[in-house]
C-alpha cells in the first residue's frame, strides 16, 4: 500500500472475541499508553485489544515521507486485515489517534463500513493550529524529540500523577525521547493539515468523546463542542486526567469504554453509562 505501514501489538491475547483497535497520542508508544487499560478492558468488555504504533514511535517503522491522518486510517484497516481479514472492529484513539478514529468514522479513510464505532479520547476534529504544528515539526527536526520532553511533561499529566505513578510517566517520556525525529515531524504536519469538522454531521456510527478535566491541549469545552457536532455522540469528562487518560486512569477509562462497547459490539445489551 502507499503511505505509512503500521506496526501492531496484541495488548491482550487474540482470543477471537470482538475486536477493539486502539491508537496512541503523538510522542507515545501504544504499549506504554494503553497496556494497563487494555488489561482491564479484556475482562470488563470481553474484547481483544489490538494496538497500533505511529510511524517511528514505539516499535513502529520510521516513515520519512509525508502522510495524512486519512492515510493513517487506511493503514489501520490494512493492519486489521493482516490479523483478521475483512473483520469489523471498534476503534479508540488518543489525541492524533482520536483524529484518525474520526477519519475512519467519517469515511475519509474509505472504510466506514468496517468500523462499528469510534471512541475519541483527548482529541478533536481539528487539534491545534497549522502554524503551531509546523513550528513544532521544525523544532524537532532541529533539536530532536528530547526537546519536547519538558513541555510534554506539563501537558500530558494531571496534577499529582508524576508523583503517584512515576514509573508509568517515565516509560511514556522515555518513549518520546526514543521516537524518530522525522516521523514525529511528519505526524505534526499531518495534524497541521487535518480538519474533519466539515464531515462530522454525516457520521452515522456510535461515537464516544472522552476528555480530561486538566487537558490543556484539548480542553473540556472543546470536547463538549465535538460531541455536540456528532449526531448521537456521548461525552464523558475524566476529572482526574489531563491528555493521556488511558495511562492516567486506566481502570476508570476501561469502565467507560466497556459500557460504550456493549452497545457498539453487542447492540442488544442493556444500556449502561460509564461514570468517573
Amino acid at each position: 500500500m502507499n503511505g505509512p505501514v503500521l506496526r501492531g501489538h496484541w495488548l491482550t491475547p487474540d482470543g477471537g472475541r470482538p475486536l477493539l483497535v486502539v491508537g496512541p497520542s503523538l510522542g507515545t508508544g501504544v504499549v506504554a499508553l494503553w497496556q494497563e487499560c487494555a488489561r482491564h478492558l479484556a475482562t470488563l468488555a470481553e474484547v481483544d485489544v489490538l494496538g497500533w504504533d505511529l510511524p517511528g514511535h514505539g516499535d513502529g517503522d520510521p516513515c520519512p515521507d509525508a502522510f495524512t491522518v486519512e492515510d493513517l486510517g487506511r493503514a489501520v484497516v490494512a493492519l486489521v486485515d493482516e490479523v483478521r481479514p475483512r473483520e469489523t472492529f471498534a476503534h479508540a484513539g488518543v489525541s492524533v489517534g482520536g483524529v484518525v478514529g474520526l477519519a475512519l468514522a467519517t469515511g475519509r479513510s474509505g472504510a466506514a463500513a468496517r468500523v462499528l464505532g469510534s471512541a475519541v479520547l483527548c482529541s478533536g476534529a481539528k487539534v491545534g493550529t497549522a502554524e503551531g504544528w509546523h513550528e513544532r515539526a521544525s523544532t524537532v527536526r532541529r533539536d530532536g524529540t528530547a526537546s519536547m520532553v519538558e513541555g510534554s511533561t506539563q501537558r500530558w499529566f494531571a496534577p499529582g500523577f508524576l508523583e503517584r505513578e512515576a514509573g508509568t510517566a517515565a516509560a511514556l517520556l522515555a518513549g518520546l525521547e526514543r521516537a524518530d525525529d522525522e516521523s514525529y515531524a511528519r505526524v505534526c504536519e499531518a495534524l497541521a493539515q487535518a480538519d474533519l469538522r466539515p464531515f462530522l454531521a454525516d457520521v452515522r456510527m456510535p461515537v464516544l468523546v472522552l476528555g480530561g478535566r486538566h487537558d490543556q491541549v484539548v480542553p473540556p469545552a472543546t470536547q463538549e463542542q465535538l460531541a455536540a457536532a456528532l449526531p448521537g455522540a456521548s461525552v464523558v469528562i475524566a476529572e482526574g486526567s489531563a491528555h493521556l487518560a488511558p495511562a492516567e486512569q486506566p481502570l476508570e477509562v476501561a469502565e467507560v469504554l466497556a459500557g460504550w462497547l456493549d452497545q457498539v459490539v453487542r447492540p442488544d445489551s442493556p444500556a449502561e453509562e460509564g461514570r468517573f
